[in-house]
Formats: structure tokens, sequence, C-alpha cells
């Protein structure tokens, strides 16, 4: 099974990934790869969902606000990785529908 890879960039991006990793409906893991000097990341890699993938969606664009909310003034980008496609979408400008799109990839 693929999973959705999920790159955070930016202060505190263990501990996002960590969060995003404690939703409920959500398994996967996440790593820490070497840091470049400067560079704070962590890659998240969902592999499972439970429930509908809708419902997620909304669930990861709450955290992903509620993280950016609770860091004013710092850079926190989140890149997905569409398994299917290659593509990648900024979650900043990503739509429920698209962030959907990508989850329902787990499910086939």
């Amino acid at each position: 099974m693929a999973g959705i890879q999920v790159g955070i960039e930016g202060e505190g991006a263990p501990a996002a990934a960590e969060a995003l990793l404690e939703i409920p409906e959500i398994s996967g893991s996440y790593e820490v790869p070497t840091q470049r000097e400067g560079t704070l990341a962590a890659i998240a890699t969902i592999i499972g969902i439970v429930g509908g993938a809708a419902a997620l969606a909304e669930q990861i664009r709450k955290w992903y606000q509620e993280w950016h909310k609770s860091h004013p003034g710092k850079q926190f980008d989140v890149v997905i990785l569409d398994p299917d496609t290659g593509n990648r979408i900024l979650l900043e400008d990503a739509t429920l529908e698209e962030i959907t799109e990508i989850l329902k990839s787990l499910s086939k």
C-alpha cells in the first residue's frame, strides 16, 4: 500500500508531524531527515485512514490552521504528495476537495 507523504518545514516540524499523526482516524509514522543548516523538517507518511476521506480532510485542514495560528510569524509550510500522480500541493492553498482526493488514494 502506498502512503501519502506530508512534508512539513518550519519551527516545530517534528512536533507538528506528531500532532498530525495523533488524529485518531490516521495511521502512519514520521521521520526527521538529516537537517541542512537552518532547516527544520519532518516527513509524515499516512498509511491508512479510518472513516470518510472528506471528514478527515477537514481535520487535516483544521490541524494545519491551528498549528499555523499557534506559531505566529514563523514560516510553516506543509506539502502533500499524491502517490498516484506524484503531484504536490501546498496545504495552505489546497481546497478540501483536493485533500479529499489525495486521501481517497489510500482506500484504493
